[in-house]
């Protein structure tokens, strides 16, 4: 079985009920689009640039482990437009730092949409315990998957 198939599915056996899903491109885009696929419901990508497509995109600002410089993370307003009000999972493959999920996180917010969970397929270290109170709760109050991480 395809990895990102298998993990999608992982995934997807452990998120809440939700509407949508989004990603920060580009690592992201796979998985999302394979659990898109077997859920049947959309995705979104927050892009690294602003595109000619877009309509008044909302932008946050990120710095990644895996980049050596600030990026910009983008999601044009008629993606965004659809979000609001709804409950979506924020997506990513592997959480390091928590600077790219929190950067979708905020564009989330910004949309006026309500996250159902943060989900990966691997959480590098301490990251999936990041935002856990002395109760071992997360702070948010929104459910984290760890390994397959879905919370």
């Amino acid at each position: 079985m395809d990895k990102r198939v298998f993990y999608a599915k992982e995934l997807l056996e452990k998120a809440p009920e939700y509407d949508y899903i989004i990603t920060a491109e580009a690592k992201g885009i796979p998985l999302a689009h394979e659990m898109a696929r077997q859920s049947g419901k959309p995705y979104y990508i927050c892009r690294k640039g602003a595109k000619l497509y877009m309509q008044d995109p909302v932008s946050v600002n990120v710095r990644s482990i895996t980049t050596d410089k600030e990026q910009t993370l983008f999601l044009d307003s008629l993606e965004g437009n659809k979000l609001t009000g709804k409950r979506v999972v924020v997506l990513d493959d592997v959480i390091s730092t928590g600077e790219s999920l929190t950067a979708v996180r905020n564009l989330v917010e910004a949309a006026g949409a309500i996250e159902a969970a943060a989900c990966a397929f691997l959480a590098e270290g301490d990251a999936a315990d990041r935002g856990r109170n002395a109760a071992g709760k997360f702070q948010t109050g929104i459910p984290q998957l760890h390994g397959i991480v879905c919370q």
